[in-house]
């Protein structure tokens, strides 16, 4: 499979990359851990089917210290008994944060407040922007069509 778009070629999609990236390490910086950012970003990656953001994001988790027990279990956190209480709610806001198009409401207040029990005001914004950015990653990877498994962990840190 090769990518539709190379997008290091592209002087548009390659500047618009180099917001994302920035945007992506400005959250570096948050008080949210690096742990439940990866967990959020390889959820939403599960979800929208974006398979070079699900390797990426499952090889900088472990690279990070992650087990992947806990990598291996992000697709049914539910019935896992590896997760805290707050990684559970940042994987619930994630998860209907990504699937706004399934439910007329989008977020719930009781998975907001869930969250809002978990973290501060600032970790709550980090997890917000953490959830939109990795949705916009995965909606261009897929439509370009970016290949998977080819990442090397650490490479975009």
């Amino acid at each position: 499979m090769h990518a539709r778009l190379n997008p290091v070629a592209s002087p548009t999609f390659s500047e618009f990359a180099r917001h994302l990236i920035a945007a992506d390490r400005s959250l570096a910086n948050s008080t949210l851990p690096r742990s439940v950012q990866e967990l959020v970003k390889l959820r939403a990656s599960q979800i929208n089917g974006c398979g070079f953001c699900t390797d990426m994001h499952a090889k900088d988790a472990v690279h990070a210290g992650e087990s992947w027990e806990r990598l291996n279990l992000v697709a049914s956190w539910r019935e896992a008994t590896v997760f805290t209480d707050a990684e559970r709610a940042a994987l619930e806001l994630a998860e209907q944060g990504t699937r706004v198009a399934d439910a007329a409401g989008g977020v719930t207040d009781a998975a907001w407040e869930n969250a809002a029990l978990h973290y501060d005001e600032e970790q709550l914004a980090a997890l917000v922007a953490t959830i939109s950015l990795i949705n916009a990653f995965n909606r261009g990877n897929l439509i370009i069509r970016q290949p998977a498994g080819g990442y090397r962990a650490g490479r975009h840190a």
